[in-house]
């Protein structure tokens, strides 16, 4: 309506107008045949120019399509985005501008966080764990299972949006046949306080070596989430939810059958003959996620970007999460142990159907205290609690496939439910923190398992923030004391191929940290001191096979430091991060002494359209006792003591941005023969080979 209104007033202008020039005569000539629009004169009929005469209707169509051939002046872009996400929103509404920048967009892969490396059975998409110690702050329920864990897509991970426009982001990563990694991203607000939008992902992967046309030896992983985001015309009411989907494939070979590929040589790798051609486990996950929060009493608002609220701070709030989640941990051995992967047989040779399904439901009341000034501009003696009661049911079962006879007195294969049980948790959560000022803070999180099979696990954690100004940066100390339960895999686990049935002391784990960050020199130090004491982990006899949990009765103390800087001269850039950690049961925690990333870039404008960055990434860990993996159990455990050299692993990357699209060219391990033919992480499973590698993100604005 208001167009259409617009076409009518322009058209009563041009019809207005035109009707005053014709009453208009020429003062100075008023008689002059030349000039027909004076009253009363014949046209000049030598003038060769015709004047068609259009109707009302003709005009109009004639200036709406004037109008809408006009070109739009608004040019819509990230600035027209704000993001957020779960733990952003647990204090406050706080949003954030999108990041579309280049930085560690090479490190597309789970496993090569330049800050959080990990070791795995060869290529993206296969069983890993941390190469550095990385101990989880959790307490309650464990089954013990996480080698996928990197592939997962959870609740927390998900973003939410606020968008003016709709967006949609598709990201590819292409290495050939060997690795294929796929995302699409689509988020639009419904209206100004409805957002919605959607996740899905596929990893692919043939490997590096064997193949021959099996598909149970390659990755095949999916995540799939729908998420919406609904926040009301007061900014007191708050719901996040999602639906998410997790679908991993990942193939469980038990190595290639040469154990000296660097040595002998291989005209073709995809040939090379593994131990379990078609044996795979396949994990599957599904679970709905509602949080609702609603704040009481006066809001406060601060941080305005472009005159847009970015931050909503609350004096009183209330929560409730709802979390239902169900796991399904499938292997699955289609092949006879010609080679002897597995140490035992307890229910059927050369097959096994072995399951583990967990059912995780968790309602969560929380209720949220906060004191501070009015002018939220200037934090000062502001004050925050929150306090929290959380139920946790679980309910598990365990399947094997058992060889029985039928009626007929046939042998016949058949799920056997061999274990299962069903609990509860209840947890008291206390969260504290207090501001002196805006460079002065303590923050508390104290958890605690009250009633429940888990009765007695603890997480208390206490931090405190000393901040100069922007040249002296700020210090972080941090301590935590934390107790656990076993998990279940090394306590009550029965499958074909390994069976325990353990008692074990909770592990429990204290630490120190001291944190200098200073933003204008770009640096970050940070020295951690734990001492664990009845730890837990997998190992095997003397050059045996035979995984099986153990603990560690005496204590254990590791020294980590790490220390991050960035250096920057005209264009040039230089990104430094080194780790040095030692331990006095090195045997134990098998990870290297020596960790260190480093990335020399130069920072240029080509071709007068790409912003660029041309460099070397290397990645380097010294020597150290290299684990072995369990098939059929999907861990990680201390078997033969194996040391791999250690040598440089460098990648050449090219990348950059037009307009709405990243891209990047990059040689993975391109310096693969100069010092050493390959390397391993893991005992048996050889690394990447070198890899050209195009990755794209598209981002779409409409």
């Amino acid at each position: 309506m208001p167009d259409k209104l617009k076409y009518i007033l322009l058209l009563l202008i041009c019809v207005l107008g035109q009707t005053a020039f014709a009453q208009q005569t020429n003062p100075n000539y008023p008689n002059n045949p030349n000039y027909p629009n004076t009253p009363g004169q014949r046209p000049n009929l030598r003038d060769t120019t015709t004047t068609k005469v259009y109707t009302a209707d003709q005009q109009l169509d004639s200036l709406r399509k004037k109008v809408d051939k006009k070109k739009d002046t608004v040019v819509f872009s990230s600035k027209f985005i704000r993001v957020t996400n779960e733990r952003l929103l647990k204090d406050s509404t706080q949003l954030f501008p999108l990041d579309t920048g280049l930085f560690n967009f090479e490190n597309y892969s789970p496993l090569l966080q330049p800050r959080h490396p990990k070791i795995s059975l060869g290529n993206t998409g296969t069983d890993e764990r941390s190469l550095l110690y990385e101990p989880s702050k959790t307490i309650g329920f464990d089954d013990g299972l996480h080698t996928l864990d990197a592939y997962l897509l959870n609740p927390q991970d998900i973003n939410y949006y606020r968008a003016r426009v709709p967006l949609t982001q598709l990201y590819f990563i292409s290495g050939g046949l060997k690795e294929q990694i796929f995302k699409i991203m689509h988020t639009q607000n419904i209206n100004k306080q409805l957002n919605v939008g959607f996740n899905l992902n596929f990893i692919g992967s043939q490997g590096f070596y064997s193949n021959n046309e099996v598909l149970e030896q390659n990755v095949s992983h999916t995540n799939a989430a729908v998420y919406a985001w609904y926040e009301s015309k007061n900014k007191r009411y708050n719901l996040l939810g999602n639906l998410i989907y997790n679908d991993l494939k990942d193939p469980q070979t038990g190595s290639i059958l040469n154990d000296s590929i660097y040595v002998t040589g291989s005209i073709d790798k995809t040939t090379e003959l593994v131990r379990l051609p078609n044996t795979y486990e396949n994990w599957k996950t599904g679970g709905l996620y509602l949080k609702q929060f609603y704040y009481i009493g006066r809001i406060d608002s601060a941080k305005k970007v472009g005159g847009t609220t970015t931050n909503i701070l609350p004096t009183q709030r209330v929560s409730y999460t709802l979390n239902y989640k169900t796991s399904k941990y499938n292997f699955i051995q289609n092949d006879p142990d010609t080679y002897n992967v597995f140490p035992d047989y307890y229910y059927a040779n050369n097959y096994s159907r072995d399951s583990l399904t967990v059912t995780h439901l968790q309602n969560e009341f929380s209720y949220s205290f906060y004191l501070r000034n009015k002018d939220a501009k200037f934090i000062k003696n502001e004050v925050k609690l929150d306090l929290a009661l959380s139920q946790d049911y679980y309910q598990y079962s365990q399947y094997v496939a058992d060889t029985v006879l039928n009626q007929y007195g046939t042998k016949v294969v058949q799920p056997k439910n061999v274990q299962g049980a069903s609990f509860q948790d209840i947890t008291l959560k206390a969260r504290f923190s207090y501001r002196f000022s805006d460079r002065i803070g303590l923050d508390g999180d104290f958890q605690q398992i009250a009633e429940g099979r888990d009765a007695g696990n603890f997480l208390y954690d206490a931090k405190v923030t000393l901040a100069g100004g922007k040249k002296a940066g700020r210090i972080v100390f941090e301590g935590y004391s934390q107790s656990t339960s076993p998990p279940l895999a090394y306590t009550d686990w029965t499958s074909n191929h390994f069976i325990f049935h353990d008692k074990f002391n909770n592990q429990k784990t204290n630490s120190v940290s001291f944190n200098y960050i200073n933003d204008a020199l770009k640096v970050d130090l940070k020295a951690e001191y734990f001492l664990i004491g009845d730890y837990l982990y997998f190992a095997s006899q003397p050059g045996g096979i035979d995984a099986q949990p153990m603990q560690v009765t005496s204590d254990i103390n590791l020294l980590k430091v790490s220390l991050g800087k960035t250096f920057a001269w005209k264009r040039w850039h230089f990104d430094d991060y080194l780790v040095y950690q030692k331990t006095d049961y090195q045997s134990t925690l098998r990870t290297p002494q020596f960790y260190n990333y480093s990335s020399l870039y130069y920072k240029t404008f080509l071709f007068n359209v790409l912003y660029a960055n041309i460099g070397v990434d290397v990645r380097y860990n010294s020597e150290y006792v290299a684990p072995s993996y369990a098939v059929g159990l999907g861990q990680f455990y201390n078997g033969q003591n194996v040391t791999f050299s250690s040598y440089p692993i460098a990648t050449v990357f090219l990348k950059a941005t037009l307009q709405h699209t990243n891209l990047f060219v990059m040689y993975d391990y391109a310096n693969q023969g100069l010092f050493s033919p390959g390397f391993y992480t893991v005992n048996r499973y050889p690394q990447m080979d070198h890899l050209l590698k195009f990755g794209v993100s598209w981002s779409f604005y409409n």
